[in-house]
């Protein structure tokens, strides 16, 4: 799935621009993804295993490697407070 996205360090994820519109079209790919942020919560925290989240930002599609620190109602937040929009991201890995 990578081959379109553009790999990206975490550190840039602060400058970039996310509109608020959802990037999945459908309810199963939506809970999919909840379930996906869930698990890759649980790694980070307990075994500190960094994931890939493939995610659009206003300009282009993109890939970071990182772990995930914490989840909001509204994003995933990566070391140092950077946050995504869970609104934005396309997949977990």
């Amino acid at each position: 799935m990578n081959t379109d996205f553009e790999i990206i360090e975490k550190e840039n994820i602060q400058t970039l621009k996310f509109p608020h519109v959802e990037v999945l079209e459908d309810d199963n790919a939506i809970n999919q993804r909840k379930t996906e942020l869930e698990r890759a919560l649980s790694l980070g925290n307990l075994e500190h295993s960094k994931i890939q989240i493939f995610f659009e930002d206003e300009q282009s599609k993109k890939m970071v490697e990182t772990t995930v620190w914490a989840l909001t109602d509204e994003s995933v937040v990566l070391k140092k407070g950077v946050g995504i929009p869970i609104n934005r991201i396309l997949k977990i890995a």
